[in-house]
């Protein structure tokens, strides 16, 4: 499912403008992992942002980590977990496919448990669609649904979808000080 996204700005004669409507031109369907869709939306190197008429920070290569007072707004749908559980589903194609759609966020998770990751970052998450489980250390989990948000702080976590049908998490990813 493309993400709409709708960007303004202002133009030469101090007008409000639309820059452009569409889909992100980060937008990754992945292959290996069916029904995964990761959208960035934008991406700041440092707040607050020089908010120029520049062009779209994601047109350029660069970490989906939000570095230290930056900040990242990204869209995920996650396909049920049953797809990794397929017996076709293949890991290694997937990560790797992974690792290139999300460069920095990819490198924070653990390759002995799947899913789980710790990000220098607090993120505020908000479900969009379907149902999806915030797991954290020692197997605690959150039931989450449509509508439901998340004020997640650097803790380690990952994101579950026990269900039958692809869920949809918005996240805006604030990089943090240590």
């Amino acid at each position: 499912m493309p993400i709409r996204r709708v960007v303004t700005g202002i133009n030469e004669s101090g007008k409000s403008i639309v820059v452009s409507d569409g889909s992100s031109s980060a937008e990754r369907a992945l292959q290996h992992s069916p029904g995964f869709v990761i959208a960035p939306l934008w991406r700041l190197e440092e707040t607050p942002p020089q908010n120029d008429r520049s062009t779209d920070p994601l047109s350029q290569a660069g970490s989906l980590l939000a570095p230290p007072g930056g900040a990242v707004f990204i869209v995920v749908t996650f396909p049920p977990d049953s797809i990794t559980a397929a017996p076709d589903f293949d890991p290694v194609a997937a990560g790797g496919e992974f690792a290139e759609a999300v460069p920095g966020l990819a490198e924070t998770f653990e390759p002995d448990h799947p899913g789980m990751h710790t990000t220098p970052t607090l993120d505020f998450a908000t479900v969009v669609c379907g149902n999806v489980v915030l797991e954290l250390d020692d197997g605690v989990t959150v039931a989450l649904t449509q509508g439901d948000t998340v004020v997640q702080r650097s803790t380690r976590h990952a994101w579950r979808n026990p269900g039958s049908e692809p869920a949809t998490v918005s996240f805006v990813m604030l990089g943090t000080r240590t």
